[in-house]
């Protein structure tokens, strides 16, 4: 077999499987998730403290929300109603997904911080669930949200032209 004969079966060949690997490829691409990306509100907040005998304490009173955006920035406004009267948190920074881990980055009164979690989300429903690692080791905090309902689109409002006036162009 000669190098062209060679060469040309290959091609033959690569352009048979071509649609074979082509249908391949498009049944492996991941579903893009446009619906993740906007606000929540929080609705509830689980900690986990393994230092305690105690159930898991379910916080009351826990407001406000958490904005994703696809650039990868973030913002946090998360209120808890305590004995004390309201705490308010606010945060803003960046995040970065890989498979179910996120991870948010973020500047407060303390200096640059990072919090490392994981998290679920069900388009269906369109709840969020984001569980934040805490300190000691084995801690953790289950945030519960759920995402406004979209907004349908508007169709821009278009005036009818004055009679007797001619348009520039």
């Amino acid at each position: 077999m000669t190098v062209f004969s060679s060469l040309r079966f290959g091609l033959l060949a690569g352009l048979m499987l071509a649609p074979v690997l082509l249908h391949t490829a498009r049944a492996q691409v991941a579903p893009s998730l446009p619906s993740f990306y906007t606000t929540y509100s929080y609705t509830g907040y689980t900690v986990y403290d393994t230092t305690s005998p105690d159930a898991p304490t379910q916080v009351r009173g826990v407001g406000g929300s958490l904005t994703l955006r696809p650039a990868g920035t973030y913002e946090k406004r998360l209120s808890i109603v305590g004995p004390q009267g309201p705490m308010y948190f606010k945060q803003n920074g960046a995040f970065i997904i890989t498979g179910d881990s996120i991870r948010f980055a973020f500047t407060d009164l303390k200096g640059p911080d990072v919090q490392r979690g994981t998290f679920q989300f069900d388009p269906a429903t369109r709840h969020l669930t984001l569980t934040i690692l805490g300190y000691p080791v084995g801690n953790k905090g289950v945030y519960d949200l759920v995402a406004a309902e979209p907004q349908p689109l508007l169709a821009p409002t278009v005036l009818p032209a004055k009679p007797g006036k001619k348009r520039h162009r």
